[in-house]
């Protein structure tokens, strides 16, 4: 097979770590920790920069803010590290919580550690080294472990504030709105439309659960011989807010091209292995008690709108020059791209 853990890279430049108070630090602050301590960056992700760290008492994940000047409430660290910590107990998969340092003066940002999960990276959406069946099982799971999210019992998590109980989607309209007018290096006519349309078409909320927030293949490990999640990573856009909106955005794997990440639009179904979203749509339901899924169309405009403003922060951070990674050039130029899907999606849900 060739997916595996993901990718690491020496860190160079301002990726690098002061190992000396590193090493301190873990050693004062993470149970069981010896050194001397070795790093590599993981390769990917232009968001929180994130580093494997080996030593002799085992190997660990370290994620960090970015270097540089920052939008309000991006890369919030501190509570990505509070998510992990309070899903941990209750055994929902996610990685092993150590420790969070807000000392900015001990590697130049705000930090957590957390245990690695050690399994396989699934990056390739349509599995091509995968059989029919094992395709089925790996979808189903990644299913099961979303609808065990949205059941997960959020005050007994000590969650119970991790955000504001409903309007969900009227604040993160806002929410992206105004990230994307922080961001703005140009105006562009499809976004101008969406930000008048969507507040004025949100749907009505029926419940609130914890949001992952970019629930995708590639954001979680497998373990290395069973179709099982053990651990879903990348809880930085994580809130209290609308199961559905997690699920939707899941669900667009299958509205877009295969590019070797997530896409599966005109692969899924058939002989494939790979479930149809009718067939997502039912197991989800059955796990999480619903009677169905409103008109998806709406939640797929919106969650491409979100993607624009998060692109778009993206693109700005390369005109400023403080994206941590080579991919983020190639990324910003899909901002027109996402634009225009998420408009497409609005015409088809009446715009």
């Amino acid at each position: 097979m060739t997916d595996t853990q993901p990718n690491t890279i020496p860190a160079e430049g301002r990726d690098r770590l002061d190992v000396d108070t590193l090493t301190a630090w873990m050693s004062a602050n993470v149970p069981g920790f010896t050194g001397p301590l070795t790093y590599a960056k993981f390769a990917g992700g232009q968001s929180n920069p994130t580093y494997r760290i080996d030593s002799p008492s085992g190997a660990y994940v370290l994620r960090r803010k970015p270097f540089g000047p920052l939008l309000p409430s991006a890369h919030a660290v501190d509570r990505e590290y509070r998510l992990i910590a309070g899903l941990y107990p209750t055994g929902f998969p996610v990685a092993k919580p150590y420790g969070l340092c807000t000392d900015e003066s001990v590697i130049g940002s705000m930090f957590y550690v957390m245990g690695l999960a050690d399994g396989r990276n699934l990056w390739n959406g349509t599995l091509p080294d995968y059989a029919p069946a094992e395709r089925t099982a790996l979808y189903e799971a990644m299913c099961d472990t979303l609808a065990a999210l949205h059941n997960a019992d959020y005050e007994a998590a000590g969650l119970g504030d991790y955000g504001k109980p409903g309007n969900y989607f009227e604040r993160q309209v806002a929410r992206w709105t105004k990230q994307y007018r922080a961001s703005e290096t140009e105006t562009m006519p499809a976004v101008e439309r969406l930000i008048e349309w969507l507040p004025r078409t949100i749907p009505p909320q029926t419940r609130t659960s914890i949001v992952h927030g970019d629930y995708r293949i590639d954001n979680m490990i497998f373990a290395p011989a069973e179709p099982r999640v053990i651990a879903v990573l990348d809880w930085e856009l994580s809130t209290l807010g609308d199961p559905l909106a997690d699920f939707s955005y899941f669900l667009m794997s299958w509205v877009t091209p295969p590019e070797g990440r997530s896409g599966l639009l005109g692969v899924a179904g058939g002989d494939s292995g790979i479930p149809t979203i009718e067939a997502m749509t039912a197991r989800y339901c059955a796990a999480t008690g619903r009677d169905g899924v409103p008109d998806l169309d709406w939640y797929f405009s919106y969650n491409l709108f979100r993607l624009t403003g998060i692109v778009q922060g993206i693109k700005k951070r390369i005109v400023e020059g403080t994206a941590s990674s080579a991919q983020a050039e190639a990324s910003a130029a899909g901002v027109y791209r996402l634009a225009e899907a998420s408009w497409h999606f609005a015409e088809r849900a009446g715009a």
